[in-house]
């Protein structure tokens, strides 16, 4: 019995034994063709050899974030040397805060813009892109990858064609009339708060702490981009500075709260949204007429709106939907963060009102409109 029971046992642990030999040898070939498959879609051997090299730099760091080869790209100096011609003057399109900003020409035929600074490679800085790099939105200027050779840093975008919604609004090459109308700017008010309530939905939330009307972009369908969404907290963290070092007392986007403590929050960037949307419905740059601000805080269902909305908005708004829009940049500048609604609500608020004034200004039968033209706030009496 006991022989038979040992033969039983023996044959047992064997069997179990040559299961678990099948098993690591099936992860091992999943795992080699995993490896194969991530090197032939690189696009070049450079580049794989940089993405496995930075792969090992963040685990030796304990890094809880390594790249995804689809999520954010791997560019070499040399392919924007020539996407830039050596980044020539002619393509020289800007500065912002992270540096100088050209335009490119991708030899797959995508346009992008690319960022750069003069700074030595970083973990940080790798770790950082490949966050922003991974989050996606239809309203939100996409990061498509960086590079750090040289002493240089640069970060690549997707670029958008159409400019910034400054220049649209009080910048040379004024769009045309008919992009000035009230429901095109209302457009561009509800996909920008939509680009900004996705990076406050995240987990954990991203303020974006410098949001304001040249950082809104529109493409060539006029669908707003918000620009520059994360970089100046990437700015701290690979310069080991705290938020409160960057601040200019002069930025009127800027949260009063923040220039006295110095710190960033959801209901900060919900300010700057509040000063972005007075220029959008005045038409004027906050910082050339600072009583627009004042006069937004203390608007009452008594103020004269005349005195703040574009005159070039001629037709085709109600004077309901101008006071809807003025109640709620009133409430987005209120100076006590805590009174001031949630970005998700902004964004709704703005959909129910752009609706409405779609409704009430649409052309019925015989030519006639639902509702008085906006334009006969203007006539003499």
């Amino acid at each position: 019995m006991s022989g038979a029971l040992a033969a039983a046992l023996g044959g047992a642990a064997g069997a179990v034994a040559f299961a678990g030999i099948i098993i690591i040898l099936i992860r091992y070939f999943l795992s080699h063709n995993r490896t194969i498959q991530r090197s032939s879609e690189s696009n070049s051997s450079d580049t794989s050899v940089q993405e496995e090299q930075n792969v090992e730099l963040a685990m030796g760091a304990g890094a809880s974030y390594v790249p995804d080869s689809q999520r954010t790209r791997i560019f070499t100096l040399e392919e924007l040397n020539v996407a830039t011609k050596n980044f020539s003057n002619v393509n020289l399109i800007g500065y912002g805060m992270f540096g100088e900003v050209n335009k490119g020409l991708l030899e797959d035929g995508m346009v992008v813009a690319i960022k750069r600074r003069p700074s030595a490679p970083s973990q940080d800085f790798f770790e950082e892109v490949c966050y922003l790099s991974s989050i996606r939105h239809r309203n939100l200027v996409r990061l498509l990858g960086y590079c750090q050779e040289n002493d240089l840093q640069m970060l690549v975008y997707e670029y958008v064609p159409n400019g910034s919604v400054s220049t649209h609004l009080y910048g040379a090459g004024q769009m045309s009339n008919g992009r000035l109308e009230f429901k095109h700017r209302l457009s561009v008010a509800h996909g920008a708060a939509k680009g900004m309530a996705h990076l406050h939905s995240l987990n954990p939330p991203l303020v974006h702490m410098n949001f304001k009307t040249t950082n809104v972009l529109v493409d060539e369908d006029f669908i707003p981009k918000v620009a520059d969404a994360g970089l100046r907290s990437l700015l701290n963290r690979i310069n080991g500075a705290s938020p409160s070092s960057r601040i200019t007392t002069d930025d009127l986007f800027l949260d009063p709260e923040v220039k006295e403590t110095g710190r960033f929050s959801l209901k900060s960037d919900v300010y700057s949204f509040g000063i972005f949307l007075v220029e959008l419905v005045s038409g004027r740059e906050a910082i050339s007429d600072q009583r627009l601000i004042e006069w937004a805080q203390n608007y009452g269902e008594a103020s004269d709106i005349s005195a703040i909305i574009d005159r070039r908005m001629v037709s085709n708004f109600t004077s309901e939907g101008i006071r809807e829009f003025l109640r709620l940049i009133t409430w987005c500048l209120n100076p006590l963060s805590e009174r001031r609604p949630p970005m998700n609500y902004v964004e709704m608020e703005l959909h129910r009102i752009r609706e409405k004034e779609l409704r009430m200004t649409t052309v019925m039968g015989e030519g006639t409109t639902t509702v008085t033209l906006g334009s006969q706030l203007f006539r003499s009496s």
